[in-house]
Parts: structure tokens; sequence; C-alpha cells
């Protein structure tokens, strides 16, 4: 009887690039034995699959590497039935990442073999052994991160460069084996006339547009693989970064200490101190309101809103044809430019949003009698009663009556998350601020934004309907149209009859055809906002109903 073909991939891995660049590497050695091993196994059925699976320089700490993803990414298409390492810690040195990978493994009936190492991961005692055997690997490996980050720390401490990019005025010692750096005389006049900017101007903005000026350049790096860095225009984040580098002054920085170093200062001491006088002055002083205390009437939210990478969203606008748009926009947009991860929202759909889920968390509270943590029988008709007036005012008053209560405003992708301030909710309601219900404070809804057109509509909380009227006649002229057509009436007869051209009815009558679940979302009025009737028109709609609510963001 034949034996059933097992498909074995080969993965290998190496920590260091060291070595990498020769004809016959670590990562050949450890393919040959593989390779030699599935040979021995081919009475088994075994046959090794031609792809390879390398990662070079790349540490088993983590399970983001490149050729691992492709590999999984192929057992869960179900195209391997077995995986064959040279040692267990090439696939993974992480116990935890261990656990997934077996999970991942069994979920597409595949298995993995050591070629030096006997496990069979059917048994609970293999398991058992290949945990133990994981957790020393861990172990190892967290050891040797110590012990780097206390030679590091250690040398630092006696003023050596311990490697990374050299900083714009200073190159590393010729010879590697001293980690010292040296002045780059060229470099060096750049950031003395940066300090002498700065001096100057007393301001980033100031002291970046008189450096574009005069042509003051970043550093500039070229790297052995080719890749080029620097050489441009220095942004305001740079220069900041270079006039508080205590390497300019001769010291090397450690977290938050700094120590002397073996290298020679740039810039002179009382130069440096009267440079780090100003830009604690710029520092301290007030600009707007204070975060928290939102004394703008145009941006009731500000300083309370914060996205998922804990940047700040500052009040801006801009004027269109006379007319003023507001947004919230991370702070990195502004100073940073462009960063697909940043949000940019229209303040005014923003707030509304915000007031709508504070009002409706409230008006639930209320209605469940959960306002108070452990209240008394006699408690719980006026606390809710006081919550409920509290959220009736909110809807009427918007977001400036909401903005009083709120502490903090958290943004991820499709969630919000409001904390409201226990004593301002508890003197808004006359309420003791003890007795508030945590829950009550916390918030967490749906929040989403799309585009629609120009504009961005936001999602949040509850979705109101809202009828699409152009949507609605397209469709009952689609309908009615389509049977005209039915009844035998020729096209152009009816486009004629209807006074509208024959392109444009070809276009609509074909909407008869559209998912029956969208066209009662659309008479609904609860489309996907995107939704618009160009859209619907110009997208080559599949026949498929379920495609087309794919296609159309409306599936389940």
């Amino acid at each position: 009887m034949t034996k059933p073909v097992i498909r074995c991939a080969i993965y290998t891995r190496k920590s260091s690039e060291e070595g990498l660049d020769q004809a016959f590497n670590s990562l050949d050695a450890q393919h040959e034995a593989c390779a030699a091993y599935i040979a021995s196994q081919r009475h088994e059925g075994w046959k090794m699959l031609p792809a390879r699976y390398d990662d070079g320089g790349v540490s088993g700490g983590t399970l983001a590497r490149p050729a691992l993803q492709r590999l999984l990414a192929d057992i869960d298409a179900g195209r391997i039935d077995m995986v064959v390492v040279y040692k267990i810690d090439r696939l993974t040195r992480a116990l935890a990442d261990f656990a997934k990978l077996v999970e991942r493994l069994d979920a597409a009936s595949c298995s993995f073999v050591s070629v030096t190492q006997a496990f069979n991961t059917s048994s609970s005692m293999g398991r058992l052994t290949l945990n133990v055997l994981l957790s020393f690997a861990q172990f190892e490996r967290e050891v040797t991160a110590e012990r780097i980050r206390d030679k590091i720390a250690a040398s630092k401490q006696k003023g050596l460069w311990m490697g990374g990019l050299p900083p714009l005025g200073y190159d590393p010692h010729s010879d590697r084996q001293r980690r010292e750096l040296v002045v780059n005389e060229d470099e060096a006049r750049i950031v003395r006339r940066l300090f002498a900017l700065y001096a100057d101007h007393h301001n980033l903005r100031g002291t970046a547009e008189a450096a574009a000026r005069e042509g003051l350049r970043s550093k500039h790096h070229h790297f052995a693989s080719g890749r080029r860095q620097g050489g441009g225009a220095l942004s305001r984040g740079q220069i900041h970064k270079i006039l508080t580098n205590p390497v300019y002054r001769g010291q090397i920085r450690h977290r938050d200490k700094c120590w002397p170093g073996t290298h020679p200062a740039i810039v002179g001491e009382d130069q440096w101190n009267a440079v780090q006088d100003l830009l604690q002055a710029a520092s301290a002083k007030r600009r707007g309101a204070p975060s928290g205390a939102s004394t703008d009437l145009d941006a009731p939210l500000k300083g309370k809103v914060r996205d998922e990478t804990g940047d700040g969203l500052t009040p801006t606008h801009t004027i269109r044809r006379g007319r003023k748009l507001r947004y919230y926009v991370s702070n990195r947009l502004i100073s940073g430019g462009p960063d697909p991860s940043g949000w940019r929202l229209p303040a005014t759909g923003f707030e509304a949003a915000v007031a709508r889920i504070v009002a409706a968390h409230l008006s639930a509270r209320a209605d469940r009698h959960a306002a108070l943590e452990n209240p008394d029988a006699a408690e719980v008709g006026p606390a809710s009663e006081a919550v409920a007036a509290l959220a009736q005012a909110i809807g009427t008053g918007g977001c400036h009556a909401a903005a009083a209560l709120i502490d903090r405003v958290d943004l991820a992708r499709g969630r919000i998350g409001i904390d409201l301030g226990r004593g301002a909710l508890a003197a808004a309601t006359s309420l003791q601020a003890g007795r508030l219900d945590p829950a009550l404070l916390r918030i967490e809804a749906p929040f989403t934004c799309r585009r629609r057109g120009v504009e961005t509509r936001i999602i949040a909380g509850d979705r109101e309907s809202a009828p699409d009227t152009t949507l609605i006649r397209a469709l009952r002229n689609a309908h009615r149209w389509a049977d005209a057509l039915k009844d035998g009436a020729p096209l152009g007869k009816i486009a004629a009859a209807e006074n509208v051209a024959e392109r444009y009815f070809a276009r609509i009558v074909h909407l008869a055809g559209l998912s029956p679940r969208l066209q009662n979302a659309i008479l609904e009025g609860r489309q996907p906002p995107e939704l618009t009737l160009d859209r619907l028109v110009k997208a080559p709609l599949p026949l498929d109903w379920a495609a087309q609510e794919r296609l159309l963001g409306a599936a389940r």
C-alpha cells in the first residue's frame, strides 16, 4: 500500500547578518541538514517542497519575520504538511509565541520536526518537554539582552559612543575599536550656526526659516546597502533635537542621565546654557487655553482628544469660499507632515457625535436606574431623574454642554472612549461625587469615519436613519421604467416620455436589479453613508446580490 505524500517545508533562521554574504552560510547549512533528514524519511512518504523559507538577520524573539509569515500563510492555505527545522529555537525563542504557532499548526493539520532534537508534539509529554526547552531558550535570550543593556550603560558611563547613526557635527572614529566621536568641522559649523540662530529668534519656526534661507542641511548618511538618508532642509523637530542633545556640550546621554564624553564639545557651555534657558522659557509660555479647560468657544473639545498613538488633536480651521471650516487634526499632521495614521475630523460632525454619545449614555443609565453605586431605594428615583435631565440638557445644548463634563476623549479605529469627570458630573447633577457609579463615568462606543465625495461622514454610537431622496427617487424611477420595458415599450420611447437622455435611462434602470436588502436599506435610510447615486451608477455591479452588498459596503 502506497503511503500518502507528506509535503515538507524547511524553515531556517539566523539572528545576525554576520557571514550571510558568504557563498555557503549558516542558513545553507541548516537547509542542507534538514534536506538530508527529509531524504532519510522518503520511505515514509516525506517529500521536500522547492520553496525556501529563510530569515537571515532576524531575531527569534518575534514572529514578525518575512519568511516565517510566508510559511504560515502557506500552512494556512493547506500547502504544507510538515515543517522541518534544524533546532526548535530556529522557529521561536518565546514560549508564548510557541503556543501560538502550535495552535496555528494544529488548526491546519500541520506538524513540525526538529532535525537535531527528537520531539513528538502529538503527546502531552512531548509538549511538556518542548515547553521546558523553550523556557530555557527564552531565559537565555532575556539574560543576553540584560547583559547587553548593562554593557551599554557601563560604556556610556565611561563616555563612550555606543554606535548608531552619529549626530550632525560628528563622525565615528576611523579606528572601529575606539568607541569615540570625532568632530566633522563642516557639520560642526552648521550646529554652531543653529544655536546662534535660535539665540537670535527665540523660537523654532524663525530658526527653521532662517536655516532654510542659509541653506543649512541635515546630516547626510550613505549606508553600506546603498541607501541614502538626510541632506535635506532641517525641520523644527530636527532643530529642537539638535538644540537639546547634550552630545554637543561633550556629554553622552543614557536614559535620563548624562556622563562626560570622550569626544570634544562643539558648543560652549555659556551658549548651551543660554539656549536651554530660552527653550525652557518658550515651552512654559501659555498657548491658548490650558489642556482640559476649553475657553475657546469655537473648539469646546480643545485639549481633550487624543488618538491611538497618544497624539493630541489640535483644533484648526481653513477658509474656503469665504466659509470657515473647522477641524480637529492630529498634531503630527501639523508639525510633521503627511501621516496616513493621523486623524483629520470635521469639527462640527465630531462635536455633534460626541455630544450625542454622551447624551445617549447618560439617558440609558438613567433609564436603567444605574447612576449611583449601591444606592438606597429612596435615592434611585431622584438620581435617575437628575441624570436624565442632564442628558436632555446635553441633547439641547450640544457639545458645549457636554464638554464641561468630559475629561478625555480617546480615538481608535472603530472605537471612541470618553471619560467623564466625576466632579463635573456630580456638580451638574447635584449628586455626591463619591456615590456615582464608576460605569457612569466611562463611555465606549463605535466610531467610524467614511468618505462621501469631498465630505467626511462620522458614524458614532447608534446610527440614525438618514433617507437619501436622490437615491430613493432613482430607485423608484428604475422600477417604473423597468416595468415599462417589460410591457414591451421601446427604450427610446420611454426615455423621451420621461424627458431624460437614453444614456441616463440605461444607467438608472439597472438599479431595479439591486440587492433587495440594499433597496430596503435605501428606502429606510440605512444605506452605507458613503453610498451615493454617482457611485451606484458608476460601479460595475455584479449580478450576485451578496457580491453587490460587499462591493457597496452593506455586507453583514
